[in-house]
């Protein structure tokens, strides 16, 4: 059983995929700010273990970064009111198309200048552009 007090317990093994160094890179780059299991705990008033589940049923993605490998999770997935309600579907959808957790990361942050708003499809969600994100994700799967 995972201990609820280290955020680093062996039982978070299975929580986030580990990508390539290169790819590693790359997504650490294009995310920008990143949140630990810990940060999104004390943000929402989650136990961690509670921040864990909401990992394990694909509410939120995470993934491992830094040198020491910690569970981290974009900031804009959260804000204020808690964690973007839009998030579950949109993965879903992504999913469907065969994408993994880093993939999917990757084409959410990536930036296109055919949407609505400038930025990448998660800045046209904190916008409010679920529809057209889902659309277009829907487009990614064929």
């Amino acid at each position: 059983m995972a201990n609820d007090n280290d955020p680093d317990s062996p039982a978070d093994d299975d929580l986030a995929e580990r990508p390539q160094s290169g790819e590693l890179a790359e997504l650490e780059t294009l995310v920008g700010e990143w949140l630990t299991v810990p940060d999104i705990a004390e943000r929402l008033g989650l136990r961690l273990s509670d921040v864990r589940q909401l990992i394990t049923d694909r509410q939120i993605l995470s993934v491992r970064i830094g040198p020491r490998h910690v569970i981290s999770v974009p900031a804009k997935f959260v804000n204020e009111d808690g964690l973007l309600p839009e998030l579950p579907g949109t993965f879903t959808v992504l999913r469907d198309s065969r994408m993994t957790d880093t993939e999917i990361l990757r084409w959410l942050f990536t930036p296109d200048d055919t949407l609505p708003v400038q930025g990448a499809p998660m800045d046209a969600l904190l916008a409010g552009f679920k529809t057209e994100v889902r659309r277009r994700a829907m487009e990614a799967a064929f």
